[in-house]
Parts: structure tokens; sequence; C-alpha cells
């Protein structure tokens, strides 16, 4: 995929779609949106986890402070500590978007009647003479 083959879904199309698609006004459904993404904010500015069976969890992690270095003059610059904003992909949104089907859990079964077990085939005498 290049970037000319990337489109930017806006608020305008999602709220245009979902309008549509439950007959209410976009009036209406402009400011559900609006009040879910302002609480989605609200919990992560108190630090809070938020999760999303099957789309995801957000959650605030707190970056440690360190130093790090400007590569054209090498110069050493101390880099604050930090919250940032994590999103861990949901099992049914990896599965859509990443074309990965879920892992089939293993079961070992025991081999069949007409199965026979792997032979071990061992040396018939030893590979060295050498008495040490």
């Amino acid at each position: 995929m290049t970037v000319e083959d990337l489109h930017t879904t806006t608020k305008k199309e999602l709220v245009n779609r979902i309008a549509e698609r439950t007959g209410q006004t976009k009036v209406v459904v402009k400011e559900v949106l609006q009040m879910f993404l302002d609480e989605i904010v609200q919990e992560l500015a108190q630090g809070k986890r938020l999760e999303f069976r099957d789309f995801g969890v957000f959650e605030v992690k707190e970056r440690q402070p360190r130093q790090a270095q400007n590569p054209r003059t090498l110069e050493k610059v101390a880099v604050p500590a930090r919250r940032v904003v994590k999103f861990k992909v949901g099992r049914r949104m990896r599965r859509l978007v990443c074309n990965q089907a879920a892992p089939e859990p293993e079961v070992k079964r025991p081999p069949t009647t007409t199965e026979a077990p792997a032979q071990v085939r061992r040396p018939s005498r030893p590979t060295n003479s050498s008495p040490f």
C-alpha cells in the first residue's frame, strides 16, 4: 500500500455514516461521538486505563528521564520524564486489520493405533575407538 492509496477518514465522515445507519440526526451523532472522545481523554488524563473488548486498550505509561544525544552536534541533552498514551490492539481488530487469523489452541492428541511411534536410531558400535 502506498501513501497515495491511504485515505484519512474524518470525524465528519464517521458522523455521516453513523447517522445514516442509525436514523439519528447528524447533530445528535456528532454530540454523542464528541462526548465519547472527551470521556476517553478525561479518563486518560486521570491516569486510568480504558479497555474496549475486541477493540483494544488505552493506557498511560510513565517514561523515565534519560540522556539523549543530538545527532548533528553530538551534544548531550536531558530528556525529562513524561507520560505517554499507549494503545494495544484488541483481538478482533488485529484479526481484521492485520489479516491475522486468531491462533488456534494446540491440542495434544495421543497417537492413533495406525501411527507407529518414531524409532530412535542408535549407533551399533562406538564412533570413537580412543581409550581416552
